[in-house]
């Protein structure tokens, strides 16, 4: 991977799992990194860990309120950005028979609407050979029973790597999507089972991963800094699946 020395990088959703593997690995690269969350003291103690290069801003994902304020705070301070990471993201699980209006909007409010929009109000400070680099998954290829909102709006954010690539070429803006397969991270303590259907749940998954394992968090942010990277300049619209086969083999 190439040196990521003196470049900038946001990355939403950045003081815990993928997010906060991903801050850490730039910085040990040379990268200075702004990280964003809803949860101020989370963010102060992610860079209290994380040291002197990186800074963080609260935002919520899903208010497009504070996608223009984050903007402002860039433009403001004169930060431009090398790479912009957005991963933060929501999954919750269930049968359709169970889902309401609330469950469908919640998932696309912020996998879906909120990414988009914080790409729209961060483009003034992407300059010419930046990269965006959307967390999406392999939910939106395998017909997983239960996850039919969330693997929606991660479909949704494969198709926004394409059609924005398109759009944002003639910026010099790359983009480009990872879908990782099972990972372990506090997301999955935030789908609204009980730990009994939880174990559950990461047995039956596991069983169908060829590599028997889950996946860990630094394994995403080494593909996440490698799309930020000079190395990967001739990546546009592209999809990296890192899945230990699951929905390959």
């Amino acid at each position: 991977m190439s040196n990521l020395k003196g470049k900038n990088i946001l990355i939403t959703g950045g003081n815990s799992g993928i997010g906060f593997e991903t801050a850490k690995l730039a910085i040990g690269k040379g990268a200075k990194v702004i990280i964003t969350g809803r949860n101020e003291q989370k963010l102060i103690d992610a860079v209290s860990e994380l040291g002197p290069d990186a800074k963080f801003q609260v935002a919520d994902a899903s208010d497009i309120e504070d996608s223009i304020k984050l903007g402002n705070y860039l433009e403001s301070n004169g930060i431009k950005l090398d790479s912009l990471f957005l991963n933060a993201g929501i999954a919750k699980f269930a049968p359709i028979e169970f889902i309401d209006e609330q469950f469908f909007d919640e998932q696309f409010n912020i996998n879906v609407k909120g990414l988009f929009f914080t790409i729209k109000h961060l483009l003034p400070v992407l300059g010419k050979g930046s990269s965006v680099i959307l967390n999406a998954s392999i939910n939106a290829h395998i017909g997983m029973p239960n996850s039919s909102v969330y693997a929606a709006s991660k479909a949704a954010v494969i198709s926004l790597a394409k059609t924005l690539s398109g759009e944002l070429i003639d910026k010099g803006i790359r983009v480009n999507a990872i879908s990782p397969g099972p990972i372990q991270t506090p997301i999955y303590g935030k789908l609204g089972l009980e730990e009994e259907q939880l174990n559950e749940m990461a047995g039956q998954i596991q069983k169908q991963i060829p590599l028997n394992r889950f996946g860990n968090a630094e394994e995403i942010a080494k593909a996440a800094l490698f799309l930020a990277s000079s190395d990967s300049t001739f990546m546009l619209g592209s999809e990296i699946i890192v899945d230990g086969g699951m929905s390959t083999l």
